[in-house]
């Protein structure tokens, strides 16, 4: 498994349309790609700090390739709409999970 870490930051009077627009439309169409395990979409908590990242889980290079294209490892996946909510463009990393501790809520 692989687990994407996509990170931005956001206009601070743009973070909740943002985020709402995330939650309602690109999350939901993960479900479409082969490979794709799960997610989670994360806001700061700090009222100076916009930072949203979407965390998902891969299940192998091949599904990242399929969903991200050939060049999934260093290019981040955006829509050119989003660009005018962003401070920059964002970023992205992918890690594997060497150990899992404790449960997860359904309800966080």
């Amino acid at each position: 498994m692989i687990i994407r870490i996509w990170e931005a930051h956001v206009s601070p009077l743009r973070v909740e349309e943002f985020c709402a627009r995330l939650a309602s439309t690109v999350m939901p169409g993960f479900d479409e790609w082969d490979g794709f395990l799960g997610g989670e979409l994360l806001r700061a908590v700090s009222d100076d700090d916009h930072r949203v990242q979407m965390i998902t889980r891969w299940r192998d290079e091949d599904a990242l390739r399929a969903y991200a294209g050939p060049m999934w490892r260093i290019r981040p996946v955006w829509s050119e709409g989003e660009l005018h909510d962003l401070e920059h463009p964002p970023t992205v990393g992918h890690f594997e999970s060497l150990r899992r501790i404790g449960a997860v809520s359904a309800d966080g």
